[in-house]
Formats: C-alpha cells, sequence, structure tokens
C-alpha cells in the first residue's frame, strides 16, 4: 500500500482516507482522480496484491451501507469462471469467504473517511463520504 500522510477534515473531525483500488477499473482509477482533484491524499490499497483479511472484510462489511453482496462482482466472469452463483454469497459470512478465497471479485473501488465507507460505483459517490459538496 501506498501511504502519503494526510488527515481530512470532515464534519470537523479529521479521518484517514483509504481506497481499495485496482488500477485495471475504470471507476476505481476514477474515485482516485476525484480524490486527488480535491487534494484528498488517501491510502492507495493494491487489494490483488494484498488481499483483505478476515478483519478488513468484516470492517468493510459494517461500514458500507449495502447489503454484503453489493460486495462480490457477480456479474464479473472471474467470479463465474470460479464456479460461484449469488447463492454462494448470499449472507455475510459466505460473502467474507468467498473474498477470502477470490479477492479479485471484491467489488471496487472500495473508499473509507475514517469508519464510514462507501463502494464508490459510480465514481462520484466517493463524494458522500464529504457531505453535500464534496469538500473535504
Amino acid at each position: 500500500a501506498r501511504r502519503v500522510s494526510r488527515t481530512v477534515s470532515v464534519g470537523g473531525m479529521s479521518d484517514d482516507v483509504t481506497i481499495f483500488h485496482n488500477q485495471a477499473c475504470s471507476k476505481s482509477r476514477g474515485a482516485l482522480e476525484i480524490l486527488n482533484e480535491r487534494g484528498v491524499d488517501a491510502e492507495v490499497v493494491h487489494y490483488l496484491e494484498t488481499p483483505p483479511d478476515r478483519a478488513t472484510l468484516e470492517r468493510i462489511l459494517d461500514a458500507i451501507d449495502d447489503e454484503p453482496q453489493a460486495l462480490v462482482r457477480t456479474g464479473d466472469q472471474k467470479f463465474k469462471a470460479a464456479g460461484l452463483t449469488k447463492a454462494d454469497v448470499s449472507t455475510r459470512e459466505q460473502v467474507i469467504g468467498v473474498l477470502l478465497k477470490h479477492p479479485e471479485v471484491m467489488q471496487r473501488p472500495v473508499v473509507f473517511v475514517g469508519k464510514r465507507a462507501v463502494i464508490a460505483r459510480p465514481s462520484e459517490r466517493v463524494l458522500d463520504l464529504f457531505g453535500s459538496h464534496g469538500a473535504p
């Protein structure tokens, strides 16, 4: 992970910003670009090189407003090639199990600001973490 030290003031609180990033993904590149345009330096976690462990996956699932299955790219060819179906990721525990074995099917990008996170699809969803004006 690349770490550039800078905290962001969000609603009067300073929070670290982290993005689980895949350079090959246009939405992930877009979210990172939005952060960069706003002067937000984030810890960039290349999750394919450094796959998330159970605790990290639990932290992500706790922080997003989406259902656990939203963290899995169920329409991805790699998901199908692994012999998986949507029934294999219908519970939180199943999602964690699948992503521990197949991090390549994790939905991306996931952006954290402090304890809050979004799956930034579309990329502009990252702005939800910075209030109505998108300013840190």
